[in-house]
């Protein structure tokens, strides 16, 4: 018979449109069904969910599961990097990139509890800047440029307003001036987007840090140099096969820290808002612990 465990088990009702709330109920009923101990946690908003679980960790749960999309994952991230306490995901967002990288079921949240259960851990790497982490990748350029955009808008709602916002963008495209400083070594570009990928994806399946790994303490800079409009458009489709790596305006560099610095550009790591640059991002070889 499996160990009886104390599950911490945090949710956003809200994510992937609403389908948050009856995945969670059906992650809280798995694991009870599975004779484990459950504490159903849920905050007023992101602040007090992080206080709850990280109240939680430092209680000593045997895991901590978020039920969510990446936004979700990234707030679990938090209360659990460097503490030695597994983080469980059940998917129900609409990126879900973390899941995507170790083949978590993400349509089926009994099937993802049971793989959860399955208690199969893995150490992966995390990357970190003024104390604060992120699994994917954090992106500054374009991509950024756009959700600034689409956070200004009221109307209207949901995926209409960042294709709106990125038509808007598109028609003013222009490179930005980057300084970065890889590992010591300092670097001017121009590009229309610098992307730094703990992992190899973000926004949906993504792949704009191909080859990415989450386990060889190295942070993938993925720089986009400056590109024509209509070649971007074209070149769009090719990021979710990762054969963009083959454009002649494609450059990448493996690093332990990396400095990125842009005048009026804020940083989106794990979908979320995470600052304006410069930024200063490094790799903390096994900082997570992931259940798959």
């Amino acid at each position: 018979m499996a160990a009886t465990r104390t599950i911490a088990l945090l949710a956003n009702p809200t994510a992937g449109g609403g389908k948050g709330a009856s995945r969670a109920g059906a992650a809280l009923e798995r694991l009870r069904s599975q004779g484990h101990h459950v504490q159903a946690l849920q905050g007023r908003d992101a602040d007090e969910a992080l206080d709850i679980a990280r109240a939680a960790v430092a209680d000593g749960v045997d895991a901590l599961v978020v039920v969510g999309g990446d936004g979700m994952v990234h707030l679990g991230v938090q209360a659990v990097a460097t503490t030695g306490v597994p983080l469980g995901v059940v998917p129900a967002g609409t990126g879900n990139d973390v899941a995507r990288y170790v083949d978590l079921p993400r349509t089926d949240p009994v099937a993802a509890v049971d793989r959860l259960l399955a208690w199969r851990p893995r150490t992966l790497d995390l990357a970190v800047s003024q104390g604060r982490y992120f699994t994917t990748v954090m992106a500054a350029g374009f991509d950024a440029v756009v959700n600034e955009r689409a956070n200004r808008m009221a109307w209207p709602k949901g995926q209409m307003r960042y294709n709106l916002a990125t038509l808007a963008e598109l028609r003013t495209l222009k490179p930005i001036d980057y300084i970065l400083d890889l590992d010591g070594t300092a670097l001017r570009v121009p590009a229309v987007l610098v992307a730094v990928g703990n992992g190899p994806s973000f926004g949906g399946g993504l792949r704009i840090a191909e080859g990415a790994l989450l386990d060889d303490g190295l942070l993938d800079v993925v720089v986009i140099k400056p590109i024509g409009r209509l070649e971007l458009v074209r070149t769009y489709p090719r990021l979710f096969r990762g054969t963009h790596t083959s454009h002649p305006q494609y450059e990448r560099h493996r690093v332990r820290r990396v400095t990125v610095a842009a005048p009026g550009i804020v940083g989106y790591a794990d979908g979320e808002r995470f600052g304006p640059l410069p930024l200063t991002i490094e790799s903390v070889p096994g900082a997570l612990i992931l259940l798959s």
